[in-house]
């Protein structure tokens, strides 16, 4: 189904542009989500990298929140990218802003330092093999339980963690020419 799939990019704030040419680039429909009803179109979700104080605000304030919950309720793939993988995560050390609290992960915010001390890289990616990885104020995965399963670490820290429909980066896939990553999402979509 990948191929004929719609992918919606939560398109409030952030990096969605590089998402969307990223999946379109694979081959797949993409859709810009900013209202609830947007979210009846599509066959999965990414949720961009940005700010995720602000992200989670705009969320609640467009009533999107709760639809986000229910459609990962039902099994909608899902991805969240830096920010994304903030908004994700059950549990955020030392905030309690406002968060999907999707996956069973704990994450540490601006893990890797301010913007001027983002970095790519070279990461292993279980499943995938070597690709390339954009920290950006990147957070990462302090603790996993439940059903995630991590993909990747950088340094003994978790930066790519899975849960069943539900995946999520630290670092940013869309802003390099490797498409591995978006084709693996594209692969979550039954």
């Amino acid at each position: 189904m990948a191929g004929k799939a719609t992918v919606g990019i939560l398109a409030m704030q952030g990096a969605f542009i590089e998402h969307e040419q990223a999946i379109k680039s694979c081959g797949a429909k993409s859709l810009q989500v900013r209202r609830a009803q947007d979210l009846r179109e599509i066959d999965a979700l990414i949720i961009p990298g940005g700010e995720s104080t602000t992200m989670g605000k705009l969320l609640e304030q467009f009533n999107l929140l709760e639809e986000i919950k229910f459609q990962a309720e039902q099994g909608m793939p899902m991805w969240g990218t830096c920010a994304g993988m903030i908004l994700m995560a059950k549990e955020i050390e030392n905030s309690d802003q406002i968060r999907l609290g999707l996956m069973n992960i704990e994450v540490k915010r601006n893990a890797y330092g301010r913007q001027v001390e983002s970095f790519e890289t070279a990461l292993e990616v279980k499943d995938i093999g070597i690709t390339r990885a954009v920290f950006i104020r990147a957070p990462y995965v302090q603790k996993v339980w439940g059903d995630a399963q991590v993909l990747a670490s950088y340094e003994d820290k978790i930066v790519m963690v899975r849960e069943n429909h539900l995946l999520a980066t630290a670092f940013h896939p869309e802003l390099t020419t490797k498409k591995e990553i978006p084709e693996y999402f594209l692969q979550m979509i039954k």
